[in-house]
């Protein structure tokens, strides 16, 4: 809301609970009860909302009341809003350190690393609330509604904090019959399949090929916009993917997936925890951040620095 709304838009929650509490259950007299205050401290409430918002909420029939139309549609908006306030302000003294995280991650870490962790961070971290969108690239703090984001890239982000969180080491991966079909046994001998990539990644297979002192050939390279279609089209057999180990333990545990050759990559690129300046000391942020860098000490390895 604008912070130059004017005042009456903006109620005390004294009024707005003596008229909801009246509106609930249709009585001045129980509403008085229920707030443990005079009928008449309630009733002059009620006008004095009535006359803030300039709209009359109830119909006053000798002596009962009767919301109107415009009433009984603020009342279900205003249940709401102080359900909310009350929930929010429980959860506050329950854990000060609570509150809400609207945290931007890439869909691929999202669901196969975080997610299966988030209800441990949850469970330590009753008060905490976490919101998650979908961002793949980079996005401006100050237009979205975001405190932080999950980032995988050079540390190019400008205007933002960082903290690394890990490194990656990605692999030719491919399905046990594409691997048959085409008998790998040299680093050359991948020109000759179908590659898959990541099209936020288009020099990965060129890297690739470099790193094993190859210069990279022509071939047919496929491009998906997420690892989730990568990995998927692999597994089915359409080509070979440089896929992060550590986001297919189960394809490869399973067998769904093997690799094409063992011969590992490290990503020039880290996995980042980003959040705009002033976000820096926002309790849920803090928590949340320190507990990623604990599930990530082991991954990170001590040879990463900022």
């Amino acid at each position: 809301m604008n912070m130059h709304t004017p005042r009456r838009f903006l109620p005390s929650t004294a009024l707005l609970a003596s008229f909801e509490a009246a509106a609930r259950t249709g009585s001045v007299t129980l509403a008085s009860r229920e707030l443990s205050l005079t009928q008449s401290a309630v009733s002059r409430q009620i006008k004095l909302l009535e006359e803030q918002l300039e709209v009359e909420l109830f119909t006053r029939e000798r002596q009962s009341i009767r919301l109107t139309t415009a009433g009984e549609a603020y009342a279900r908006e205003i249940r709401e809003a102080l359900r909310k306030i009350s929930t929010a302000s429980f959860n506050l003294r329950a854990n000060p350190r609570g509150g809400t995280l609207n945290l931007a991650i890439l869909p691929t870490f999202g669901t196969r690393w975080l997610a299966p962790r988030l209800p441990k961070f949850l469970t330590q971290n009753p008060g905490i609330t976490i919101n998650l969108a979908t961002r793949l690239t980079y996005f401006d703090f100050r237009t979205e509604a975001l405190d932080a984001a999950i980032h995988f890239g050079p540390q190019d982000w400008p205007g933002v904090e960082m903290v690394l969180l890990r490194s990656e080491q990605v692999i030719p991966a491919c399905s046990p019959e594409l691997k048959k079909q085409y008998g790998f046994r040299a680093a050359g001998d991948l020109k000759k399949a179908p590659r898959l990539s990541i099209s936020t990644r288009p020099n990965a297979w060129e890297q690739w090929f470099a790193a094993q002192n190859i210069a990279g050939g022509s071939g047919q390279t496929m491009y998906f916009d997420q690892f989730a279609t990568v990995s998927q089209a692999a597994l089915v057999g359409v080509g070979v993917a440089l896929l992060p180990t550590f986001l297919i333990q189960d394809e490869l545990a399973s067998g769904k997936l093997v690799r094409a050759l063992n011969l590992p990559m490290e990503s020039a690129e880290r996995y980042y925890l980003v959040w705009p300046p002033e976000r820096t000391t926002h309790p849920p942020l803090i928590v949340f951040r320190d507990w990623l860098l604990a599930e990530t000490a082991a991954d990170r390895g001590d040879n990463l620095q900022l």
